[in-house]
Formats: C-alpha cells, structure tokens, sequence
C-alpha cells in the first residue's frame, strides 16, 4: 500500500487542489491518480474482499423452477432484488468494497413458487469493456458504476448509487438497463438512500458529488419519476452522505467528519473518503418547504452514521432519529469500513435548546437497519437490524444473528441462521396494505456454511425467532452484497 503521508510534494498538491471546486477531476488531477494508481505495489497476501466468500461470480445465470423447503406465504408476489460489488475485472491494489462494479441477483416469487433466479450486471462503461457486450444506454454523470441498492418507483424497479451517477432503471427480468436522469430532472447525481413519503409516494433525497465537495443537493421525486423540486446546500470539504431521515415537518441532514480527501484521489486509491478531524459534525433540520437558509443547525461529537432505521415528529417539537453510529470511520488507509458500530441510538433533537440527546439503545454491533416502509417518518415500534460479528474481521461478514427490536416494550429478539451460516441484509414485507406494523414476513439472502450455496430465507416477522416459513435454494454462492429489496408485482386494479 502506499504510504499517503509522504511525499511532501504530494501534500502540498492536494492541499494547492482541494481549493478548487471540482478539482477531482481536472485533467491534471485525474493524469496524477491514473499514474499513481499504475504504481501502487502488489498486495502482500489476497485481497479479503475478492477471495473466498467474496470471490466475484463471472457468469450471469438463468435459473427456473428453484427448490423450495416449507410454504412461500401465497401473498407474496413480487421479486426480492439484491445488488452488491462484483467487479468484472478488479485490480487488487486500489479495490475498495464500495467501487466495484455492480450486479443484481432477483428472485421471482408468485403461487407459492420460487419461478426463477437471474444475475445480471449493471452493464457500466468498465463492465461492458471488460465482458465485451455493449454498454446500457442513457446518460452518464461523474461516473456509471452503480452498486449500492435498489427501490421500485414509477412502475420500474432503479439501481442505485452516491456522489456520482445517475440512477438505472431495470426491467422484470434485470436485462433490460437504461441509465435514467428521472427523465432529464434531475441535476447531478442521485443518492443511495433516498426516503419515500408514505403519505405522498414521493421520494426525498440527499445528493452528493466526489466532484464537488462545496454543495449537496435535496431533491424530490414525485409518483411520476421526474424531479419536482431540487435545493442546493453550501457544505465544506465534501462529506459523504449516505443516508438520511424525513419526518411530516423534516429532512435531517446529517454532515459528518467523512470527508473527500485529495490526497487519496491524488495517490490513486478506489474511495476517495477519509476521516477528517478538521470536519465538525453536525445535524440539520430542513422544513420540508424550506429554503437552504431555513436549515436549523445542531452541533455533534464526532462521529458518523451510514443508516438512519427512522425518525418521527415528537408532540413537543423534538424530533427523534435512530441511527447506527460510529465514533469515527475510514480514519486509515483501508479498503472496507473499519470500525465497529456503537450499536443503535436515539437521537433526539430540541430546536427549543439546540441540543442533541443521544442514547444507547441497544449497543451489539449491527447495522443494516430496516423497518416496516408504511411507517417511514411515523412514530413506529418495530426496527430489524442485521447482527455484525463481536470482532471486526477483514471480509466484513461473519456468523450473527438478525435482530428484531421492540421500541415500545424496550425487549429484542433474534433470530440464529446456525453454524458458520452468512446472512445480509433483511427487508420487511407487510402481508397486505393494511397490515399491522410487524404483520408480516422478513427476506434476504444467507450464505450456507459450505460457501458454496445460498438461501433466500422467508421469516414470520411476528415469529422472529423461530424457523424461517420458507427457504429457497440457489445452488451456488452469491457473494455478500449491499442492499435488497422487495419489488412487489402490480395489483389488479
């Protein structure tokens, strides 16, 4: 790896850089990283997140008819969609587990039965050069590797990525791929993690670009899929936001000490984001209707935060946010997260004083927070949260449970996959429109102990901890991803 703190040439470069907005990619900029980046050494030993239970899959699959163990619940018609990085052709020495090339893995579910699995890439500029196909169409921004998550919005099922492209719409069987700029609405880039308004259908986002580390914007999406509205918002130093939180009066900004770095950009490396003590954290409160210059602003602690589960309104004008938090990330040179998370908090925030109380809800290492979506920006009881491992190992992934959270009782259950068994993410499907809250079931994908195959694992969301409803086979192993969801089919109308 290369040693970021010399020379002292490259310092005072990127300090001369980071002064200029945009810079990252001025053709002097990018000319210094591509050649440092050819001159990075060879890696001492494989790299963690591209052997083993991370090795990429290198066909893209068709399967039918998957075998099922128990009863899909007759409801469920839909697909559950997961994306992740699988890079087609990675270079071990810059790779970074956020940079690489996406792929979609769906799985059909209609009557009871598991109808197919398919694979398929995000077909990026880099993967269709390295696969030798063509290219998806449509407009690109910054850059078009796309990788983080998923959602359905306007009658389409869109891929997801931060700080630089635009999104990519897909169809019903992941094949067909067109980069979609909300029909040409949307300025810049979009988000990962964008919030839908359970009230409105629309979409609330917070967007970013690596490229211009002086401004975010909100944007909102409505039920058509165009941009209806769009603010920009004066930052420093370009943070990265991953995620973010609405109520019926807010959007919570949150601007951490995760910051772009110049000097990484310069030395060549994949993520460009480091840990910056100079940043001071803070959280915002911007009215919904709201202007830039009607955020209310609340100092932090250092820290950082990459999934909010939810935040609500409060009667007395508090708002509350729960979060997984960090006392800091990326603080070295490291090619995945490399702290463990201080567990779920409570952060509730009073305009009357200006403070922010934060305490402990349940402090086990998790992430990956998820909740009934019919309750985003409520008062809500229910949170589900993917287990972390007790040690923080370099393949990120190992052994835990998942975890369902009683906000109202105070009490958690888990649920245990067994031996060795590797699960992700979970994502909570409602048995119908009117449901109640945890009436209904939790999916995602787990990575049996032989590494050699994998589950979708149908849970009662009400019976956490007993044996999954359901499971569906995949006769090979579908490497540990990012975030999933389930994209229901079209009701009759």
């Amino acid at each position: 790896m290369t040693d970021l703190r010399r020379p002292a040439t490259l310092a005072r470069a990127s300090e001369a850089v980071e002064r200029v907005v945009g810079a990252v990619t001025s053709p002097i900029v990018m000319a210094i990283a591509a050649l440092n980046r050819r001159m990075l050494p060879p890696r001492d030993a494989p790299h963690p997140l591209l052997t083993g239970i991370h090795e990429p899959m290198t066909q893209e699959l068709t399967l039918d008819d998957l075998a099922v163990e128990g009863v899909i619940p007759p409801e469920l018609d839909g697909r559950y969609v997961r994306i992740g990085p699988n890079p087609a052709a990675p270079d071990p020495r810059s790779y970074h587990f956020f940079t690489g090339d996406g792929m979609l893995h769906g799985i059909r579910i209609r009557d009871g039965r598991a109808l197919w699995y398919r694979n398929r890439w995000i077909r990026s500029t880099e993967v269709a050069r390295a696969r030798h196909v063509a290219a998806a169409p449509g407009p690109r921004h910054v850059f078009d590797t796309v990788n983080t998550s998923v959602l359905a919005h306007a009658g389409s099922g869109w891929a997801l990525v931060e700080a630089g492209s635009t999104p990519v719409r897909f169809d019903e069987h992941l094949e067909a791929q067109r980069y979609d700029d909300f029909g040409g609405t949307l300025p810049g880039s979009f988000t990962a993690h964008p919030r839908r308004d359970p009230a409105t259908g629309e979409l609330h986002a917070l967007c970013y670009e690596a490229t211009d580390p002086r401004r975010i914007r909100y944007n909102v999406v409505d039920t058509a899929g165009r941009v209806r509205r769009s603010i920009t918002i004066p930052v420093a130093h370009g943070p990265l936001i991953h995620d973010c939180a609405i109520t019926k009066r807010y959007v919570i900004v949150m601007d951490l000490p995760l910051t772009l770095s110049m000097r990484v950009v310069l030395a060549g490396h994949g993520f460009p984001y480091r840990w910056n003590e100079k940043h001071a954290a803070r959280i915002g409160l911007l009215p919904r209707d709201g202007e830039a210059d009607d955020i209310r602003w609340f100092p932090l602690d250092p820290c950082f935060v990459f999934h909010t589960a939810n935040a609500f309104d409060l009667p007395d004008g508090r708002v509350a946010l729960d979060v997984i938090a960090y006392d800091r990330m990326f603080a070295g040179e490291n090619v995945a997260p490399d702290e463990q998370p201080r567990g779920l908090e409570r952060w509730t925030i009073n305009p009357q004083d200006g403070t922010v109380r934060q305490v402990r809800i349940d402090p086990a290492p998790q992430e990956l927070p998820t909740i009934d979506e019919r309750r985003t920006g409520l008062p809500y009881r229910y949170v589900y949260a993917l287990g972390l491992p007790d040690q923080l190992t370099e393949t990120l992934v190992g052994e835990a449970p998942l975890l369902k959270h009683d906000l109202e009782r105070g009490t958690r259950h888990l649920h245990e996959f067994g031996p060795g068994r590797v699960a992700g993410e979970f994502v909570f499907v409602p048995r119908s429109p009117d449901a109640d809250e945890d009436d209904g079931w939790l999916m995602g994908l787990v990575i049996d102990a032989d590494g050699r195959t994998t589950a979708l694992e149908i849970l009662d969301a009400r019976a956490v901890e007993a044996p999954p409803v359901a499971i569906v086979r995949i006769p090979h192993r579908i490497p540990p991803g990012i975030h999933g969801a389930w994209l229901e089919a079209p009701r009759p109308t």
